[in-house]
């Protein structure tokens, strides 16, 4: 393997990701909603001819265009979701959905945007079993709606995601989830790390110790599953892989990592407004779902002009602006906490995330320059 081949994308130019909160309404009313989500849809949501716009606008990001997703609320509720699709799909754009675990979620529907040119199905499933996920999600039955969307999707030939919150009521029922997850057809496991925000704010976050053993545990996990694993808004995953990886290489331990990082697409941490952006459903731009810090609207603003150009934007994407320990910390260039966490917990978009166990000096430590770059190269030495 060529080093080149997990050269640093460049993320002041581009996202690797941009999520469209296509609509809010939602008929869930799952306990840690960061969108507060409604049962009716906003009259003032974008219509489909300002949707269009917004699709070519991400499409206009250059000539390897970020991952598309459309998420909600539910965005099975737009009528006009297979309209949305297709023209993604029509210019290059590479579209995931997150449909809700609910009735609307059909065979038929996923068949259509299958057809449509949809190229992942990611679904939220947050317990092992009905009792535990039907109470997350406050609605009975949807358990039962998700493994039906899971077993349409697996019947349609669709890349699978499982989308699953780690929080303080739900790392009880870990253990269980990965027994769970395991026997699917997976292409990815994304775990979201609660953000107290939206009516999560009423929720408690586990302790930072408990994080440390979760991305260990998920970095054992990677070494044997078949599908790829990626935290949200726990970036210091990328932290305890490089340091897990390191270990294996000086014990002359074979590793696969970095093959890890290629089906991903991205050899470091994707976080708010660092290769990240969001579209809420009217429109307005932010750093990410969790930090709803609107920076500007795409009815009225270009996408990549906030995204490349804005103060905060900007700000988000420089290390070395990174308050506290994570200012100090060796693993700011391809970790950087979690800037949503550290917004909620102190109203500071740079101060340090309090989830992070790792304690760096007291003195501001050399980051590590294209960290994955060099794991690539030592990976690639024979054992």
């Amino acid at each position: 393997m060529k080093p080149t081949d997990v050269a640093m994308p460049d993320f002041n130019q581009a996202p690797f990701l941009v999520i469209w909160e296509v609509t809010r309404a939602c008929a869930l009313a799952c306990v840690h909603c960061r969108a507060d989500a409604i049962h009716r849809r906003d009259p003032h949501e974008l219509t489909t001819s300002e949707a269009f716009q917004l699709i070519d606008q991400v499409r206009g990001f250059g000539s390897r265009p970020p991952l598309f997703v459309l998420t909600g609320g539910d965005p099975m509720r737009r009528p006009d979701l297979a309209q949305l699709v297709g023209h993604a799909a029509d210019v290059g754009l590479t579209v995931a959905l997150t449909p809700s675990g609910t009735a609307a979620a059909t065979r038929a529907r996923l068949a259509e945007l299958k057809a449509a040119g949809l190229s992942r199905v990611a679904v939220s499933l947050d317990g092992s079993d009905p009792e535990t996920h039907d109470a997350f999600r406050r609605v009975r039955g949807s358990y039962a709606w998700t493994m039906r969307i899971i077993d349409a999707t697996i019947e349609l030939g669709l890349p699978l995601q499982i989308n699953s919150t780690i929080g303080r009521t739900t790392l009880p029922y870990l253990e269980a989830m990965t027994q769970r997850v395991s026997a699917l057809p997976l292409t990815l496991w994304a775990l979201f790390f609660l953000i107290q925000t939206g009516r999560g704010a009423a929720l408690e976050q586990i302790s930072a110790e408990d994080c440390e053993r979760v991305l260990n545990d998920l970095y054992d996990l990677s070494q044997t599953s078949p599908f790829g694993i990626k935290t949200t808004e726990a970036p210091h995953y990328q932290r305890v892989v490089w340091q897990r990886e390191h270990q294996r290489m000086e014990r002359g331990l074979p590793t696969n990592a970095v093959e890890r990082r290629r089906q991903l697409r991205a050899p470091r941490s994707v976080t708010d407004g660092n290769g990240f952006v969001f579209v809420d459903h009217l429109g307005n731009i932010c750093p990410s779902g969790f930090l709803p810090v609107p920076r500007g609207n795409v009815k009225t603003t270009s996408l990549a002009d906030v995204y490349r150009t804005d103060e905060i934007f900007t700000r988000l994407r420089n290390a070395n602006a990174l308050l506290g320990k994570c200012g100090r910390c060796r693993f700011r260039t391809i970790c950087g906490g979690s800037r949503a966490r550290a917004f909620a917990a102190t109203g500071a978009v740079m101060a340090s995330d309090p989830l992070c166990a790792y304690e760096p000096g007291s003195q501001i430590e050399p980051a590590l320059i294209n960290a994955d770059v060099k794991t690539a190269e030592l990976a690639a030495r024979p054992v």
